[in-house]
């Protein structure tokens, strides 16, 4: 399995523009939040507590995450949960309000992350590595560390391999 600094540094590599780094830090959470909107139905209550598909893929992407870097791991695991709480209230809501927030929050996502690969001039990672998909939410919440001065290391390891 790849490191955290081998999947952010290939992700980072499409990622140079700060125009599109800018579009994704929007961009790349709608896409998370409609996501969760939408597979926030079917819901399966148990004796107080709740299963839906959002659940299911929160708890295996968050694994994911804590395998790579337990502190971006829990912050992630963390910011999943926050968006299924979301998700699940929104999902609750009418059939047309559910699918108009959640195709409209992953439609806007999508056409901020396609700008920014117009400044980028290249096209997103996941076309050629699917992984991508999996790593964007890991690589904004990364962005947002670095730029509060957490995770130097992290971060001097990934720029690392661009100079």
């Amino acid at each position: 399995m790849k490191t955290i600094t081998e999947h952010l540094a290939g992700y980072a590599a499409y990622h140079r523009d700060r125009r599109n780094v800018a579009t994704h830090l929007v961009g790349i959470p709608l896409i998370v939040i409609a996501l969760q909107i939408l597979l926030s139905r079917p819901y399966w209550a148990f004796d107080g507590w709740f299963l839906t598909p959002a659940v299911i893929v929160s708890v295996v992407a968050s694994l994911f995450y804590l395998r790579l870097d337990r502190a971006l791991g829990a912050l992630m695991t963390v910011l999943l949960a926050l968006s299924v709480v979301l998700g699940t209230e929104i999902a609750a809501l009418s059939t047309t309000a559910w699918l108009s927030w959640g195709i409209g929050l992953f439609v806007g996502g999508w056409v901020l992350q396609f700008i920014g690969h117009y400044f980028e001039g290249r096209k997103p990672a996941f076309v050629d590595d699917i992984m991508g998909l999996a790593v964007g939410p890991l690589f904004v919440v990364a962005e947002v560390v670095f730029m509060l001065g957490l995770k130097k290391d992290l971060h001097r390891a990934i720029e690392e391999r661009f100079s």
